[in-house]
């Protein structure tokens, strides 16, 4: 199966957020590639069995698995995690921005979740790219950075407000990176939105006992994610084993058109719309 050019054996991944979850299964997955993988995670002692599995398939054993306790908020630790990396693996060719948080939140109540999660999610992304991508630019080799978005920033559902207004500002941030990575490498460096569906991850195991029935495995994820990128995709939009790519697109139309056709803010769960939603989403356009 061809992969992007990135993603291949003796190549340097970064992977933050990468003790559990998806950051978990890419790191698996690129080492299985032969790639040397660098895991990154707040909680160090996480990542040391980690270290031991992956050390076990790698190509060179220990010497291709690094793992590094880093918070991805400070921006002075990202500067420093990224010079350690490369003095020690070399140039990096894949970085992906996937740690986050998501304790709960309210649009009218102060707290420091807010900044918890903006630190994290928003500010932690922004800090890996600007640390790792003007190494990638300035070489002459293929490279991939990888952000993990959700669809919370997308279509923006009431409720988890801080975590909603992190994701939305992940999108347009990537956004504006892929452009720029065009501008600058004629997309020899490249720039991906992952956008995962209902996901059994840590997350989600902190309010069910077992994987739901509609949830995918973090590997089935990281299956799109390989997949969407080896097609140059920059929205690599996951479904689910309960929400399709049509239903998907579906609420990110009617999320757009709130704007288009002036209704209230987030009318998909307006009572004044919910009967027209509700025939919208049933309707067969195939």
């Amino acid at each position: 199966m061809a992969t992007h050019p990135a993603l291949k054996a003796g190549q340097v991944a970064v992977i933050t957020g990468a003790a559990s979850g998806i950051g978990l299964a890419t790191a698996r997955r690129f080492t299985e590639l032969g790639m040397r993988v660098c895991l990154v995670d707040l909680n160090e002692s996480a990542l040391r069995g980690i270290v031991d599995e992956l050390a076990a398939v790698a190509p060179n054993g220990g010497a291709d698995v690094l793992a590094i306790g880093a918070d991805v908020s400070n921006d002075a630790a990202v500067r420093s995690l990224a010079n350690h990396v490369t003095n020690a693996f070399g140039p990096v060719a894949v970085v992906m921005a996937n740690a986050g948080i998501e304790p709960g939140s309210k649009a009218l109540q102060a707290g420091s979740s807010w900044r918890r999660i903006l630190d994290t999610n928003l500010w932690g992304a922004i800090n890996i790219v600007h640390a790792f991508t003007p190494g990638m630019v300035e070489s002459d080799a293929p490279g991939a950075i990888i952000v993990t978005g959700s669809k919370q920033g997308i279509t923006c559902p009431p409720g988890n407000a801080a975590y909603n207004v992190s994701k939305a500002g992940v999108k347009v941030f990537t956004e504006q990176v892929a452009h720029a990575l065009r501008q600058e490498t004629d997309g020899r460096v490249s720039a991906h939105l992952l956008i995962p569906g209902f996901t059994f991850t840590g997350f989600t195991r902190a309010n069910y006992d077992e994987k739901p029935a509609g949830a995918w495995e973090p590997e089935q994820v990281v299956d799109m994610l390989v997949d969407g990128m080896a097609k140059d995709e920059f929205y690599i939009l996951c479904p689910d084993n309960d929400v399709t790519r049509q239903m998907d697109e579906k609420r990110i139309r009617w999320a757009a058109n709130d704007i288009i056709e002036n209704r209230p803010a987030l009318s998909r769960w307006h009572p004044d719309y919910e009967a027209t939603f509700a025939a919208y989403m049933a309707e067969d356009k195939s």
